[in-house]
Order: C-alpha cells, then sequence, then structure tokens
C-alpha cells in the first residue's frame, strides 16, 4: 500500500464515530422519562452525521432536561437557569465552525428563561434547539410550569392550576424571523430522530418542541394519546416528513401540510387533540444573525491577544510614571513589545 493511501485510511479510521464514542455519563432520569428517548436520537445523530465531538456543543440551563450535556461525550455548558440561549449564542457567534445544540425544559425555556428564547427566535442563530415538555417542573419535584394544563394539582397549585397552558409553538411560530418550527412526542422515536436531522439540517434557528413523559410525577398525561394512535396528526409533506410504511400502518390519521405556509402551520400548531407531530413551519431564507455580524472574524488568536494586552496595560505600574510606549523604547525587559489592535 503506498503512503498516501496508507495515510489517507488512517485518517478515514480516525474520523469514523461510532455510537459510544457519543456516550457519557449514565443517565440518571427515571426509568420511563422521556429524555432517555431525546438522548438516544441524538446521540444517533451524531454517529450519523459522523460529528466530531471536539467541534459539537450542547448548551443547557436548569431541570432534568438540562442535564443531557453531562450524557454527551462533546463539549457541554450546564448554565444557569433560563440562560441556555445567550450562553449558546455567544457559543456560535465566537466559534462559528462549531455545532451548537441547546437542551431546554419548559419551564428553563418557557418561564425565566423566556425573554431570551424569544429574542432568540429573533436573530435566529444557528442553532438546534430542544425543548423538552413534560408539563411540569420535575427537577424540584412537581411545581406547575407555563405549559401546565388548567386545573393541574401540583405542589404550587394545590387546587389546580388556574390558567390555560402556555403553547410554545404558536408562541414561536408568532416571532418576527422565526424560520424552523416541529414537534414530536417521545413515544415515536422514529419521527424524534427524523425531526431532530432535519433541524440539524436547516441553517437557523431550529425550534423543535418534544413531548415527553413524566413518570414521576404525571404517569397518566399522556395515555389517551398512547393508547388511541387517531390522537396524533402526522404531518407530511415532501418538503416535511414522509413516514415509513410502518409508521403509517399505525399512524394513519396524516395531513399533507405544507412546511412553508406559515398560517396553517399556526392553525395546526393550535391543535392540542390531536397532537401534530411534523415540521409545521420551515424557511431556509432566513438570514442568520452571525452571517449578518461576519461571527467569528474579530475573534483571530492575534486580535484576542493585542486586546488582553491592551487592557492589562491599563493597570500596569510602570517606573517613573512612564507607559508602556516609553518602556518598550527604552528596551525595558518587563515591557515586552505590544501587538497594535488590527483595525475593524
Amino acid at each position: 500500500m503506498g503512503s498516501a493511501l496508507h495515510q489517507c485510511v488512517i485518517r478515514l479510521h480516525e474520523e469514523h464515530h461510532a455510537l459510544e464514542d457519543y456516550q457519557g455519563g449514565v443517565p440518571r432520569w427515571c426509568s420511563g422519562c422521556g429524555d432517555n428517548a431525546i438522548l438516544t436520537a441524538v446521540q444517533r445523530l451524531c454517529r450519523d452525521e459522523d460529528l466530531a465531538p471536539e467541534r459539537t456543543v450542547f448548551v443547557s440551563g436548569i431541570g432534568c432536561s438540562s442535564r443531557l450535556p453531562h450524557y454527551m461525550k462533546t463539549y457541554g455548558f450546564h448554565g444557569i437557569h433560563g440562560r441556555a440561549f445567550p450562553l449558546a449564542e455567544g457559543v456560535k457567534m465566537a466559534r462559528p465552525d462549531l455545532h451548537v445544540f441547546v437542551n431546554t425544559g419548559d419551564g428553563d425555556c418557557c418561564s425565566i428563561g423566556a425573554a431570551h428564547w424569544i429574542h432568540a427566535i429573533r436573530y435566529n442563530m444557528n442553532l438546534t434547539v430542544m425543548l423538552h415538555d413534560n408539563h411540569v417542573y420535575g427537577l424540584t419535584k412537581k411545581q406547575a410550569s407555563p405549559t401546565s394544563p388548567a386545573g393541574l394539582k401540583s405542589n404550587t397549585t394545590p387546587r389546580g392550576a388556574l390558567l390555560a397552558a402556555l403553547n410554545p409553538l404558536t408562541v414561536t411560530l408568532g416571532v418576527q424571523n422565526v424560520s424552523f418550527v416541529a414537534q414530536a412526542v417521545d413515544w415515536m422515536p422514529e419521527q424524534v430522530y427524523d425531526i431532530v436531522r432535519r433541524a440539524f439540517h436547516h441553517r437557523g434557528f431550529s425550534f423543535i418542541r418534544i413531548i415527553q413523559r413524566c413518570p414521576e410525577f404525571l404517569p397518566r398525561m399522556f395515555e389517551p394519546w398512547l393508547h388511541d394512535p387517531g390522537k396524533t396528526l402526522l404531518l407530511t409533506h415532501e418538503r416535511g416528513l414522509q413516514p415509513s410504511a410502518e409508521v403509517s400502518r399505525i399512524y394513519r390519521n396524516q395531513r399533507q401540510h405544507d412546511p412553508l405556509d406559515i398560517h396553517a402551520a399556526r392553525e395546526i400548531a393550535s391543535s392540542e387533540d390531536p397532537i401534530p407531530v411534523g415540521i409545521l413551519f420551515h424557511d431556509p431564507s432566513v438570514p442568520c444573525y452571525e452571517d449578518l455580524r461576519h461571527a467569528g472574524a474579530p475573534r483571530s488568536p492575534e486580535r484576542t491577544r493585542a486586546g488582553l494586552e491592551a487592557e492589562l496595560d491599563k493597570y500596569t505600574i510602570w517606573p517613573d510614571g512612564d507607559d508602556a510606549a516609553g518602556a518598550q523604547q527604552r528596551g525595558d525587559k518587563a515591557a515586552p513589545p505590544r501587538a497594535a489592535l488590527p483595525a475593524g
């Protein structure tokens, strides 16, 4: 085997990643938690797309869903409550070459993080966002969340929730610059994977609401949909999902929906029974904020070092009241040459 071909084979072998390459710690979610299905879909996506772990980042806030970065053998940032979006946006602005995913919960995103969520939609940065929506606060032991249905009895609403549930789909579809909105349910793993994959390939803010079960605090919440496939509306289209024959045999309640039709998407998003599953809206023409701002251009190592040195010089005490420029002219060894900040 020639040397060039040998090196090529070695490189191909090194760049291929198996499913195990993305499996981090053992998940600590409850048995039957829908977060497990989401984790599996994400790990399959990383394997099938052969994403380099060192160029992949998972960002989260606080909650059961936000533990997902711990279970991925990639880079991760477990942030504070409601702040997953600005953290992910910062990563993307500094390193637009990275694959950035966001995992957030119905409390983390739709309550304390609601303002960040709205503006993240407007910015339309190239992020793949998964909203794990189980209609309750799980990590802090059963408090009502913004997506809890009216009447839900919880530790914070012992007489039942008074307000109607917030609908993350209709909210997202009502914000300027929205570019990708989809919905999945954890008990349809094929659709979870297909939707996450389509979201990953969309260049822009891909928002996926994944309805997922909480076996600990709401064990019977979704039983009617589990036992009656007719209560699920499967959205199909040549520009959307095309379910397999096996799925179509079970889920016969289907609708042809063009993801470019935002008015139909808003109508479909308002339905809670049947639950729509599929891609509601997809407009690839919406520009990404990081492209408009030329993200990454001002982040070269030279500019970063020059900026840090310029800031540190402000606090340096030079002998005889001198400054950095004077010390350099004298050849003072304590004053290394300072690179000028590049223009722009």
